[in-house]
């Protein structure tokens, strides 16, 4: 028998734009089946007057800290007002940094929102993002040979989500749809810089997906086709069919979330570089 579900405040303090506190909190509400976390975010906090008003909103909802400060002082006071309340709280960053400290022989610098400074990588994943969004859903065939990764798939195999998370980690991503009895554009199967990845689910799945999408933004299908169990199973024995002639490999992404499909292919990527 289930548990009912429980919840509880999770507050998360980060002096940048909380990326780093929201994964790794969530990471770990994951665990809690019958738990489920109400997030609280606080980004940009870099003065002792803000993280007064943080507490202020603690106090009414109190439970779990976690925190992202490198200014040691602010950090200071935030584990003193946990204490003098009596709520746990983690630095989140502090233990790697000792780590990293120990290792390297020298302190960390405590520059604040360090991770998103504007250099080159970070330009090198706004142009894999623009990329990305020009070559969404099969648009600008002609130039394939421009992307890192291609993913191809019948439709609803989560392509377009999971070219853009792709892309946000500097890969240029493009996508093309498998439709039934279409061949797919010659400038892709005469590429030879991007690895080509063919995205495969159960067609009990991919039903389920289309009958929860808008069926007019489907125009290629017919409706009743769509989301028919039998159809879709010919669509895609038709797309692993053109994935095993060319030798693409192919992922079943039924029950994977788009990370983990995103670190499939990028394995992928590496086995074949």
């Amino acid at each position: 028998m289930n548990k009912p579900q429980s919840f509880f405040h999770l507050h998360l303090i980060s002096d940048a734009t909380g990326e780093t506190l929201l994964a790794a909190g969530r990471a770990a509400s994951a665990q809690y089946k019958d738990a489920r976390a109400i997030e609280h975010i606080y980004p940009l906090i870099r003065t002792e007057k803000q993280v007064t008003k943080v507490f202020e909103d603690i106090e009414e909802e109190p439970g779990i800290i976690l925190y992202t400060v490198v200014d040691q002082k602010l950090a200071r006071g935030i584990d003193e007002r946990c204490a003098a309340m009596g709520l746990p709280c983690v630095s989140v960053l502090e233990p790697v940094l000792t780590v990293f400290q120990s290792y390297l022989g020298t302190p960390a610098g405590r520059r604040v929102g360090a991770q998103h400074v504007l250099d080159a990588e970070y330009f090198r994943r706004i142009d894999a993002l623009n990329f990305t969004m020009e070559h969404d859903d099969g648009q600008l065939p002609a130039n394939m040979d421009d992307a890192d990764i291609v993913l191809v798939g019948i439709s609803r195999t989560s392509k377009t989500p999971t070219s853009i998370y792709l892309a946000n980690r500097g890969i240029k991503t493009a996508n093309i749809p498998i439709v039934l009895g279409v061949p797919v554009p010659e400038s892709l199967v005469n590429a030879t810089k991007p690895l080509i990845v063919g995205l495969i689910a159960t067609a009990e799945r991919i039903s389920q997906v289309r009958q929860n999408r808008i069926l007019g933004n489907t125009s290629a299908y017919e409706p009743t086709d769509y989301v028919d169990r039998a159809a879709i199973s010919e669509e895609l024995a038709y797309a692993r069919k053109i994935c095993t002639r060319h030798g693409w490999p192919m992922i079943d992404v039924s029950r994977r979330s788009i990370e983990e499909t995103a670190a499939a292919i990028v394995a992928l990527r590496g086995k074949t570089r």
